[in-house]
């Protein structure tokens, strides 16, 4: 990059802020849900689609919107979602219908699917130095994980001192100065010139779409009911279908050769069982604290205060100097573990319990752990892939993590469920058979984290720019710009 370095870390801050308003209205619309149900006399059943229907754009466009920025250039796609995110909130918060508010938060989940495919392709761009790059990572890392949890505290504050409105509202400023600042400060990268597979392009988005669908209502469906199974089973012809068009286009969507690098493939695999194990801590915990504890919604984001304080100082101040200093491995690894202690002992919580001793214990673990894990697993996704394709390479991590999320949590409720109402049937009150079912989901999520910590230390390969000594240099000149390629086990 021929930028200055200050207006080089300026645009990271933008990028930051433009996904951490993204990130944010992943969670912050939850809290408000029992008002806009009220505002706008929604039953439970279709209260649902003011988080599916983001859901379902958002999931179903993150692939394509990270191929889309290779072939027209990630600053453009970036700054169209930005605009289609940030006009969409407006809309939402004016909403008098509840069509008009599901119409606009499928539009809202489009808009962010294009800027976030592409935030982290940016990123990797303008940072090509690997101690700047790593830092850099750290910053964004900590947005991209922890800033869910700041929802939470945001939108109880909103909903409550104003209205649920404002949850949208607060988007605008935001995404104007995010936009104006974007324009500036982003390099303009060049797309390459070439056809966009439109074939590729529809079964992608379609199979996306169908499976993403099947995952937020497995729940309310059934796991085993004919819409479900026929949804996944729907979403894997589809799939297929992708597959066998990749192979026989000539200039593909998703090139197929990319799942041969060893640590793209295993990143992503992490990644989906490491967001499985977020989802059970932020969505878990918040329902332990309001539902066993009696915490109200501003208590809970303060309760999740001290982890994102950790987060933050770990991603931003010492991630990469351990990256630097051990490679992807040892951190990941080491995060990972530090997170399913963290997930262990919250299946310890009791019914009466008490945040000093039976929940700071497991945050603050757990910010040290995803402070830790997140920025390797990053870097150890893109490093391999060349400039031309970094954008599918963010788009691929982004969809790995947010289907991890949403699959891991469905799984988890349903397991909870499943163990509340046996214990509700079995004569315990409503705080033990709740707290019961919990303490078996955080089980599940710890197996998730040790599973993606046994991938991290096992499958994946070090950078050769790393101090580790078992990282063996690669022959072959590297490409301008690109991530240190990772030494051959």
């Amino acid at each position: 990059m021929n930028a200055p370095a200050d207006r080089r870390w300026l645009a990271l801050y933008i990028l930051c802020l433009g996904t951490l308003m993204i990130v944010l209205d992943s969670t912050i619309v939850n809290v408000a849900l029992p008002s806009i149900k009220r505002g706008l006399h929604f039953n439970q059943s279709d209260l649902a689609w003011v988080v599916n229907a983001y859901l379902l754009t958002f999931g179903g466009f993150l692939l394509l919107g990270g191929r889309l920025g290779d072939l027209f250039g990630p600053r453009r796609l970036f700054i169209g979602g930005l605009i289609l995110f940030t006009c969409a909130s407006v809309v939402c918060g004016l909403a008098q219908s509840q069509g008009m508010l599901v119409a606009a938060r499928a539009v809202q989940g489009f808009g962010g699917a294009l800027a976030s495919a592409v935030s982290l392709s940016l990123t990797i761009t303008l940072f090509t130095e690997p101690r700047e790059r790593a830092r850099a990572m750290g910053i964004f890392g900590f947005v991209a994980s922890g800033g869910g949890t700041l929802g939470v505290l945001l939108g109880g504050i909103l909903t409550q001192i104003l209205s649920w409105h404002w949850i949208f509202w607060v988007n605008v400023p935001i995404g104007a100065i995010v936009v104006m600042l974007s324009r500036r400060l982003l390099p303009e990268i060049e797309g390459r010139s070439a056809r966009l597979d439109v074939a590729g392009a529809v079964t992608v988005t379609g199979g996306s779409i169908l499976a993403t669908y099947a995952i937020v209502n497995g729940n309310t469906a059934g796991w085993g009911s004919l819409q479900t199974l026929g949804l996944l089973g729907g979403s894997l012809v589809v799939f297929a279908l992708f597959v066998l068009i990749e192979t026989r286009v000539a200039a593909p969507l998703m090139p197929l050769r990319l799942f041969k690098l060893s640590n793209l493939r295993t990143a992503n695999l992490v990644a989906v069982l490491w967001a499985a194990a977020m989802f059970a801590w932020f969505f878990l915990s918040a329902l332990y604290l309001q539902q066993v504890l009696g915490y109200d919604p501003l208590g809970v984001g303060l309760a999740f205060l001290p982890a994102n304080l950790i987060m933050g100082a770990l991603s931003i101040a010492v991630s990469a100097r351990l990256v630097m200093r051990y490679g992807f491995r040892r951190p990941m690894a080491g995060g990972l573990l530090l997170a399913t202690i963290g997930l262990l002992l919250f299946a310890r919580a009791p019914t009466y319990g008490h945040y000093i001793v039976d929940v700071l214990p497991s945050m603050v673990l757990l910010g040290i752990g995803a402070g830790i894990a997140f920025n390797p697993m990053l870097l150890a996704a893109m490093g391999d892939v060349a400039p031309e394709e970094n954008g599918l390479a963010s788009g691929l991590v982004n969809t790995s993590f947010m289907m991890g999320g949403a699959l891991g949590l469905a799984v988890l409720a349903s397991i909870a469920a499943a163990r509340t109402n046996a214990l509700r049937h079995a004569g315990h009150s409503s705080a033990v058979a709740l707290t019961g079912g919990y303490h078996v989901a955080f089980l599940a999520g710890g197996g998730f984290a040790l599973a993606g910590a046994l991938l991290g230390a096992l499958v994946i390969r070090e950078p050769q720019s790393a101090g580790a000594p078992q990282a063996a240099s690669e022959p072959g000149p590297q490409p301008e710009g690109a991530a240190p390629h990772a030494a051959r086990a």
